[in-house]
């Protein structure tokens, strides 16, 4: 099966070979055994519930059965299965709306990482898939595990006897060939950016995180050119005219969201717009509401893809897709 790269999985080579330490791949029928056990280790190790998970009446047959109707992604630690994940699209109205199933770390693998590997990489499956937002059940009996999807952009949007339902779009995929069209790409996104929105922006050294931001800060009109903070930390760029003024921060030399919080940005002003370059796992806890911007870039291409998937309340009814391809909204 193919593999699905993943933020911070390593090599991408096959499960079994003796260089492999973690891999993400597509799931595919013949995982399905597997994948059982996977399964019914996991909710085993849960504390028990009731009514209790019907996780433990999985076979092979049904999962293969989920497979058919949709994909899912599986992590392997060397040649052994650690953890699985199933996208499944909803029916009828609803063929847009993919659900999360099955979300499983075997006991042996859990507290690693695995499962927000998982969850990134299926992000960027169901979108592939035409998929425009997932969801999940989550128990009542878990707050904590309800609290763990939060920090990943989830929100409860319905209760049900035994739980909540929690939900999250998918990032929107475009790709820009040149420079200028990356600076094209950060212009049309500072058209719906307003005082206090926060931007997260991750890739590799030499993606475009910076060429993105230059283009950010031109359509926001701001003053002073906009080059890397990266021995700076951050740089505050006010306003021209009537947009927001954009602080952008390099925050690759911080090691925590603490360190963060000590550059008080907030005190750069209520109407800023926040950037920062290598923010994920830091610069969360900045705002409830944001945009997560991930930028790839092939080697020896200069295509990059770019994701944006938006974060909380405050981009409701905001049809980024049409922002970020320039399509009439």
């Amino acid at each position: 099966m193919p593999v699905i790269r993943a933020d911070s999985a390593a090599a991408a080579t096959a499960p079994g070979d003796p260089g492999t330490e973690r891999s993400l791949w597509l799931a595919g029928p013949e995982d399905a055994g597997a994948i059982v056990e996977v399964v019914h280790a996991a909710f085993a190790a849960r504390p028990p519930v009731d009514p209790p998970a019907t996780a433990g009446r999985e076979t092979a047959e049904s999962i293969r059965a989920l497979l058919e109707r949709g994909s899912g992604v599986t992590a392997w630690m060397g040649d052994r299965l650690a953890g699985v994940l199933l996208v499944v699209p909803g029916e009828g109205a609803r063929s847009s709306v993919g659900t999360l199933q099955r979300v499983s770390v075997h006991p042996d693998f859990q507290g690693h990482g695995i499962a927000a590997e998982m969850v990134a990489a299926a992000h960027r499956l169901a979108s592939e898939m035409g998929l425009t937002s997932v969801e999940l059940l989550a128990r009542e009996e878990f707050p904590a595990l309800t609290r763990w999807w939060q920090r990943h952009g989830y929100r409860v949007v319905d209760h049900r006897d035994h739980g909540v339902i929690l939900a999250r779009t998918l990032p929107v995929t475009v790709e820009a060939a040149t420079p200028e069209s990356m600076q094209q790409l950060g212009e049309r996104l500072a058209g719906v950016l307003r005082p206090g929105d926060l931007v997260v922006a991750e890739g590799p050294l030499g993606a475009g995180k910076t060429t993105l931001t230059q283009g950010l800060g031109r359509g926001l009109q701001v003053a002073d050119p906009i080059i890397s903070p990266t021995f700076v930390l951050s740089r505050v760029h006010p306003p021209l005219g009537q947009r927001p003024g954009l602080v952008h921060v390099d925050a690759y030399r911080l090691g925590s969201p603490d360190e963060l919080d000590d550059l008080d940005l907030p005190s750069s002003g209520p109407g800023y717009v926040t950037l920062v370059e290598w923010g994920r796992g830091r610069a969360e806890q900045l705002a409830p509401h944001r945009l997560e911007v991930d930028v790839a870039r092939e080697p020896g291409s200069d295509v990059r893809t770019v994701q944006v998937t938006a974060v909380g309340e405050r981009w409701d009814g905001v049809d980024l897709r049409a922002v970020l391809t320039g399509e009439p909204r």
